[in-house]
């Protein structure tokens, strides 16, 4: 018996997992579902994952070390991962070590976040068209009911933000890190407000300005090529939507002192982030090299320390489990239906490369308590945002109604 195949037999306890190694031999480990049959084609990519798992498995897949006989790669991620400690599961001394790595890992001044960026959204504008709604939101959706389209969970997504954020016809909104304009022509057509987006990526802003002279929403939406901290104008709200995971923990209390900046008196922001349940940690070696370098998913108590030197007032934070799970479990059926298109045009490394991210996402939000946090802020203590939640949760509402006021 080989030192993985031990190593399998010690740890697995829920779920099936049938070892095929190259020789040929075979091997069960666990009972019960999910089943998964892993065949490996190369015995030093066995070898790597027994002692680097976090990085070498993704790694090794990428390589095609090893494909899947049966079952799919969220049922081979469920199967380790519920049977093998997980980071926050360290000892304390290792948690503190790593977290000492964190500046390192998170170093975003302006010209590294631009290089980051492009890494990964810059990526061939047709491989997000294929994957995301049709609004082209890369963010977690919102499922208000069980069986809605992708569609419908992310136009539920942007409704509630809109009545998170209290607008108000004539207002102004700054968006910072607007994608590909989605939120920002959403909240121009249902209640009309302007808005200016900010990306670092060059191909976002194309497609978004494309995207502006179609609505005809020009003179009302403008997207800038233009740092968080270039920026220099007062607006009525910020809304900021999976773009706090690239800003790093050490400036952190520069991207409150901004959004303070940039609000004007009894203004409101939404701040809506990928979080942890759990205590701080550092982001997984594989995700930080080939998907998003620079990247970090920062824990509640990263984000309040924050927070609390400023004049902003924490007037709501809700945490969405399980919706982010959804809407990549969505994504990788919608790329799985165009992967061999894909794998013609960009080959099988990087349609593995991308399949393994979206399984890995996944199985974060399933089972390694990785959530979403909206972070709702108002500057001054004066009542802007209602002491209730019942203006979020209209009886009957469909799509972004009118929100109560106190």
């Amino acid at each position: 018996m080989t030192i993985f195949a031990s190593v399998l037999r010690r740890n697995i306890r829920r779920g099936t997992l049938e070892l095929i190694e190259p020789a040929g031999s075979r091997e069960v480990f666990g009972e019960g579902p999910p089943r998964v049959v892993w065949r490996f084609h190369n015995r030093r990519a066995m070898a790597r994952i027994a002692i680097d798992p976090e990085f070498m498995l993704g790694q090794s897949y990428m390589d095609g070390a090893w494909d899947l006989e049966y079952g799919s790669l969220t049922d081979l991620l469920q199967v380790l991962t519920t049977n093998f400690r997980q980071p926050s599961d360290r000892p304390r001394w290792q948690r503190r070590l790593l977290r000492w790595a964190q500046p390192l890992q998170q170093w975003n001044r302006i010209a590294t976040s631009r290089r980051n960026v492009a890494t990964h959204y810059d990526l061939d504008e047709t491989l997000f068209r294929a994957c995301l709604d049709q609004e082209l939101n890369y963010s977690c959706a919102y499922f208000e009911s069980p069986g809605i389209s992708l569609e419908e969970a992310q136009q539920a997504k942007c409704a509630h933000i809109g009545r998170k954020l209290l607008l108000e016809p004539g207002q102004s909104v700054l968006d910072i890190g607007c994608g590909w304009g989605s939120l920002a022509l959403h909240l121009t057509e249902h209640y009309d407000v302007s808005v200016t987006g900010l990306t670092l990526s060059t191909e976002q802003k194309r497609v978004a300005e494309e995207r502006i002279q179609q609505r005809g929403f020009k003179g009302r939406v403008r997207i800038l090529l233009q740092d968080y901290r270039e920026h220099a104008d007062t607006y009525d709200r910020v809304v900021s939507v999976g773009m706090f995971e690239h800003v790093g923990v050490p400036y952190y209390p520069q991207f409150f002192e901004t959004v303070r900046e940039r609000l004007k008196p009894g203004g409101v922001a939404l701040i809506h982030t990928i979080g942890r349940s759990g205590p701080p940690s550092i982001t997984n070696a594989w995700i930080r090299r080939y998907i998003f370098p620079g990247g970090y998913i920062p824990a509640l108590s990263e984000i309040a320390p924050a927070v609390e030197p400023t004049a902003l007032v924490m007037t709501d934070v809700e945490t969405l489990r399980e919706h982010y799970a959804n809407t990549l479990a969505a994504w990788q059926e919608r790329f799985q239906a165009q992967r061999e298109r894909f794998a013609g045009e960009k080959g099988e490394r990087f349609c593995r490369m991308w399949e393994f991210y979206l399984a890995a996402s996944e199985t974060a939000f399933r089972h390694r308590g990785m959530v979403v946090f909206q972070i709702q802020l108002q500057k001054g203590t004066e009542t802007v945002v209602p002491v209730t939640r019942s203006y979020l949760y209209p009886s009957g509402a469909k799509g972004p109604p009118e929100p109560d006021r106190p």
